[in-house]
């Protein structure tokens, strides 16, 4: 990958591409669950998502192996699809985007009254 790829996320684009055209293969619970998955891991993602594109890829490669099996999606990841993805990002309670923000909001604002009252 060079500078270039980088920062058009052109790279990002074909990977996008080619997680999509495998999950077209799989079997209607399968990719409806792909969709699922995908949704709720976007929070987790950085600005690019270029840090979610290992934990997609190993996900899909789950519900890849799982239609080859024959198993049922519900067998595979249960009923709570959320918590499944929230356990994928770094387990539950994770931050997300909005943590970040928050955190960085949070400084900026303590920043700003501690000049203001000091």
């Amino acid at each position: 990958m060079n500078i270039w790829q980088t920062m058009t996320g052109s790279d990002l684009t074909r990977e996008w591409k080619a997680l999509d055209a495998r999950a077209a293969a799989l079997p209607a619970g399968h990719r409806a669950a792909w969709k699922e998955i995908k949704d709720h891991l976007a929070p987790y993602g950085d600005f690019t998502g270029r840090n979610l594109m290992p934990i997609l890829d190993n996900a899909l490669g789950l519900l890849e192996e799982s239609a080859a099996d024959g198993h049922g999606i519900h067998e595979v990841l249960g009923d709570d699809i959320a918590g499944f993805c929230a356990a994928l990002s770094g387990g539950e309670g994770a931050r997300n985007f909005r943590d970040r923000w928050r955190e960085q909001l949070n400084r900026n604002v303590a920043r700003k009254l501690g000049r203001l009252g000091g």
